[in-house]
């Protein structure tokens, strides 16, 4: 499971959604202070050009000092073969082991402590970042009465 304050994910099959309707694309993007968020534009010379006007900002402090940051999720996808031809058949166990490793590099692993440091995140007690941990049923109830945005998703071990 992990939390993230400013990625607030409706319903988890958002996350897996780069493509939009009528073709337009959903960039994670993050600025000068590691604020994280989505763009939505009809393509990458569409983000240059706003970002060039600076009519990119982010929602949380307005810096225009905006990137696009690598997503698994966009690696993942069904364009994948356009970003590395040769990777044009990405067998479900890499695919797996590259959401593996996304995780295990950009969400600190708090284990049982989720839910004590998710909601401390939450309420400002603590610098907003992604992480990552397990809890029990009861926790997870608790998150969710405290309007704690989280997914849950089983993230497989491999054999070596």
């Amino acid at each position: 499971m992990f939390q993230t304050k400013i990625h607030d994910i409706e319903e988890p099959w958002q996350a897996y959604r780069k493509r939009g309707i009528g073709g337009v694309i959903i960039y994670d993007l993050k600025c000068e202070r590691s604020h994280i968020f989505e763009g939505w534009f009809n393509d990458r010379t569409a983000f240059e050009a706003q970002k060039e006007k600076k009519l990119v900002a982010c929602p949380v402090c307005g810096s225009s000092n905006i990137e696009i940051v690598p997503s698994s999720i966009t690696v993942m996808g069904k364009d994948a073969g356009r970003l590395n031809e040769n990777n044009k058949k990405l067998s479900p166990v890499k695919a797996l082991r590259m959401f593996n490793e996304y995780m295990d590099k950009t969400f600190e692993d708090v284990g049982g402590k989720f839910a004590e440091v998710a909601l401390k995140i939450h309420i400002g007690e603590e610098d907003s970042r992604n992480i990552k941990g397990t809890v029990t049923k009861s926790e997870e109830d608790t998150l969710r009465e405290e309007g704690v945005p989280f997914v849950k998703i089983p993230i497989p071990k491999f054999d070596s």
